[in-house]
């Protein structure tokens, strides 16, 4: 017999997720802390009507936040590693 821990996101008594780790668990549950924080700031748009719109457009801000801060300029986009140069190949008569 096999013992498995499983972490289950809950949310007004309703279960959205089960995870394997506390921290994917813990990442979802501070994502859907974003998507309530987001959905009434989008509420007020004048452009966006249509509720599943809202919160779909919330659920896709919260997961690129991090693309969303790099936008805003709240945050330096992560630095890509320069190319190493090819090892010089010298040729054997």
């Amino acid at each position: 017999m096999a013992v498995v821990t499983q972490y289950v996101v809950v949310r007004n008594g309703e279960e959205k997720m089960t995870f394997n780790s506390k921290a994917e668990a813990d990442a979802y549950d501070k994502m859907l802390d974003m998507v309530d924080e987001l959905r009434p700031l989008l509420e007020r748009s004048e452009t966006i009507t249509d509720e599943k719109t809202i919160e779909d457009l919330a659920f896709f801000l919260a997961r690129e936040r991090d693309q969303v801060l790099i936008a805003l300029g709240a945050k330096k986009p992560a630095k890509k590693a320069a190319p190493k140069p090819a090892p010089a190949v010298s040729k054997v008569a």
